[in-house]
């Protein structure tokens, strides 16, 4: 057993908190393994409590102003939506009775959900039980909220011309059927002040306003809407510790009972009490929302002075804190979000978002990893859940050993933590108008979107745009190449060009138009959620909403951004330089012989597809000519996005990642010119090569995306590398590995994650699901279990190229 630690000791070696000599030997405490094992085991079944409780809310306070609506709806839920506190449980708070359920937020959408209700259970991805009785009474509620909802309304505003782009599947627009999440709350203020700190706050901003109330009367039933719940739980901790017949548990529930009735009011003043109030936090804002993407951030420097506190008291142990902690990652992952059909596939495997980042610098320069960086590490390497989405900030001078100790969780498969470059990343951040000091306090949303704690809402999930269906429907002149119907702007199709450049303005032409509708696009989206779903509870844990008396959906945030997705670059810049050199350059293929092998998909053509899969460069093998091609249009790409303002006084921004996006957007592409067959998925992430293109090793494709001007990408881009585990089984493994890191950062990379799994073990986690619940992979910017997933998804997973070394071949 290790010894206990002091906390001088912990200050000046923080590395002791995560022992090298525990890296391989280190697994979570029987209790913890009990409630994994417990949550692994629980079924998903919808949850109507939410949907009877918001629409009792809702007919009651008709013609109200909105923001009081939507606060009245939050203390109602807060006062009557069941609570419970299961066996083993130290941190406690929901927003469902069980775990895992499927809440259905009825102002957020009820049209899908109504058409979908009976196959909810056997859908291939993401399915959840329902029973008749629950269909009745849903279908009863939703009568209320026709032509209600964010659905509805979102409808309604957006135009014609944007409505014909989305059908034609060259960008989709996110955030249309839920409240706003994607946001890094103020945690650090919330710890710091407490809600009687805040309530305070709102009494002080509102008695210096001269305008109007209802912003500051919202956020007061708002604020008692935490505190209400925050009791309940206390009273609740309490009635069962007069009931428990075990001592030790029945003096822990009385804990429990105090914790919540402090934090309730107060700020936490230790460990136990700091992450409890953090949770309630993230808890009440899923209450309110339901949605996706409040991250937790830096959660190793706003925690730190309460570790430090108990433990150089005594009040705690180190290994009673790590427990702690555990619980708390436990909580993350009883959390997930009921999405339509459609939505499950560009988000397969409840990619909820609780993202969490170590490490990094601080204000100064310095850096800021610490004990609790490693305990945080630590965590993912007992648990290995797929939340929180655990992340890493490096930059040159990353103490060695932590980036040892990151290597040797990520070794362990769970594909975490991922890791961003601040050389690239806080450069970037200043240059889209963010102060210095905020810069280098970024943290990461969800995924890999890069926000301010508590100071941006970034809408960083707004849209996705098909880079590769632009130019599909390009190449035919504006028309889809299937049904000729037109779809963009009427340009000459491919046999009607006279050179190279004659595509590169066509493209040029169309990338401009489509963006421009994107950003209508959103920009209705945006105007729909500041009418109808204003999250008075969110904006007091985002810096400037109180004091300018605004919600945080009207534009109340410091910072306002709006980001949209690039996908897929490998599979613009393989198309280009297959038709810049077989057409153009050195004329072995006619453009309209090309034409009619892509609208026929290649049937009768083998050997044409397999000159354009193997005797043309690919992006990924360190080949600047074709890197060049997709540095041009990613550039382009974000260089048009950055134009464009969003209605919140802000700015938009680009990115470049995928979720599971890359699957069904591959499904409405034909084939493709770097021979890519029509339906198949595009690329994975953001900036990864196509699967199996890349053939000279990780080094290569770490080169490749260098040649890409990142810093624009502002919003946030993803790197997929794979390793298979033979890898880390040689002498001096981890610090190969750690030199790649330092590679990652020496070639300004803004983002790279891993996953550590062979082919065979996938394919017999395919064959025999039950064997492998606990199996997780990395997906896109998130992990998942991996027999949750479709078998579509696991198919492209298993697709992608698996790295044995460092070097090429």
């Amino acid at each position: 057993m290790e010894r206990a630690r002091t906390w001088n000791e912990l200050e000046r070696r923080p590395a002791l908190a995560f022992p090298e000599e525990a890296w391989d030997t280190t697994h979570p405490s029987d209790r913890v393994a009990r409630i994994k094992d417990r949550l692994l085991n629980c079924e998903r079944q919808v949850d109507v409590e939410r949907a009877r409780l918001t629409t009792e809310s809702y007919r009651r306070t008709e013609g109200q102003p909105m923001p009081i609506r939507r606060a009245r709806m939050l203390l109602h839920l807060a006062r009557h939506t069941s609570i419970s506190i299961h066996p083993d449980k130290v941190i406690v708070g929901n927003r469902s009775l069980l775990p895992r359920m499927g809440v259905i937020a009825p102002e957020g959408a009820v049209g899908w959900v109504n058409r979908e209700l009976e196959t909810l259970p056997s859908r291939p991805q993401d399915p959840f039980n329902v029973t008749q009785e629950q269909i009745h009474e849903l279908r009863s509620l939703f009568a209320y909220w026709q032509g209600k909802t964010l659905e509805d309304t979102v409808a309604r505003r957006i135009p014609d011309g944007v409505r014909r782009a989305i059908e034609g599947k060259v960008f989709g627009l996110n955030q249309t059927d839920h409240a706003q999440g994607h946001i890094l709350p103020d945690v650090a203020s919330w710890l710091r002040h407490g809600v009687s700190g805040i309530r305070k706050r709102v009494q002080a901003a509102r008695a210096r306003s001269t305008g109007d109330a209802v912003f500051y009367d919202a956020a007061m039933i708002a604020l008692q809407a935490a505190q209400e719940l925050m009791s309940r739980y206390g009273s609740l901790a309490r009635e069962l510790a007069a009931q428990e017949k075990d001592a030790v548990r029945a003096e822990e529930l009385d804990d429990i009972a105090l914790i919540c009735d402090w934090v309730s009011e107060n700020p936490p003043r230790g460990f136990w009490e700091a992450l409890q109030s953090a949770w309630f936090l993230f808890a009440l804002l899923q209450i309110e929302s339901n949605a996706s993407s409040f991250s937790p951030g830096r959660l190793d420097q706003y925690m730190l002075p309460f570790l430090e506190r108990d433990l150089a008291a005594g009040r705690l142990t180190l290994p009673g804190a790590q427990q702690l902690l555990e619980h708390l990652w436990l909580k993350f992952n009883e959390v997930v979000l009921l999405r339509s059909t459609g939505s499950a596939r560009y988000f397969a495997g409840f990619p909820i978002g609780f993202n969490i980042v170590l490490g990094g610098q601080l204000s100064d320069g310095r850096d800021a990893t610490n004990a609790l960086s490693y305990m945080c590490l630590r965590a993912q390497a007992d648990l290995g859940l797929p939340q929180p989405n655990l992340s890493i900030r490096i930059h040159e001078n990353s103490p060695q050993q932590f980036l040892r100790a990151a290597t040797s969780v990520i070794r362990r498969g769970s594909g975490m933590p991922q890791v961003f470059n601040d050389k690239v990343i806080i450069p970037g951040q200043i240059a889209r108008g963010v102060s210095p000091e905020d810069a280098a306090n970024y943290a990461v949303v969800g995924c890999v979107e890069l926000s301010t704690p508590g100071k941006a809402l970034g809408w960083s999930d707004a849209a996705m745009f098909n880079m590769v269906r632009l130019l599909e429907i390009t190449l035919f002149g504006g028309k889809d190449p299937q049904s000729g119907q037109q779809i963009g702007l009427h340009t000459p199709e491919l046999n009607e060009m006279g050179c190279y450049g004659d595509l590169e303005e066509a493209y040029d032409r169309q990338m401009d138009h489509f963006v421009k509708l994107m950003v209508e696009g959103c920009n209705a989206v945006d105007r729909a959620h500041a009418e109808v779903l204003p999250s008075p509870f969110l904006s007091v844990v985002v810096e400037d909403c109180v004091e300018r008396g605004l919600d945080v959906t009207a534009g109340g945030a410091h910072y306002n951004f709006s980001g949209v997705q690039g996908v897929q670059v490998a599979n613009v810049a393989d198309s280009l330089i297959a038709v810049r050199q077989a057409v153009f350059e050195e004329n072995w293929l006619d453009a309209s012989e090309l034409l009619t092998a892509l609208r026929g998909d290649f049937e009768g053509r083998e050997s044409l597809w397999q000159r354009l899969v193997h005797r043309v460069p690919k992006y990924g093998n360190d080949d600047p000519q074709v890197d060049r091609l997709a540095a041009r249009w990613a550039d382009r790409y974000s260089e048009l996005v950055a134009r464009h303002r969003n209605v919140r006084g802000g700015t938009y921004q680009p990115g470049f990642y995928t979720v599971s996006a890359h699957v069904p957007m591959g499904a409405h592409v034909g084939a493709t010119p770097d021979g890519r067959r029509a339906g198949e998925p595009l690329a994975d992430g953001g900036l990864s090569p196509s699967a199996g293109r890349d053939c000279r090793g990780p080094t290569a494709v770490l080169r490749s995306v260098s040649r890409l001007n990142l810093r624009l990408a502002s919003n946030g881009t993803l790197l997929n590398l794979k390793f298979l585990p033979s890898f880390f089984e040689g002498e001096g493994a981890l610090d190969s590995f750690v030199h790649l890191l330092r590679t990652v950062c020496e070639l300004e990379i803004p983002h790279v994650q891993f996953n550590v799994v062979s082919t065979e073990t996938l394919l017999r986690a395919q064959d025999c699901p039950e064997q492998y619940r606990h199996l997780v992979v990395r997906v896109a910017g998130y992990s998942a279990h991996f027999v949750e997933l479709d078998r579509e998804l696991q198919d492209e997973i298993i697709r992608r190229t698996a790295h044995a070394g460092i070097s090429a071949p």
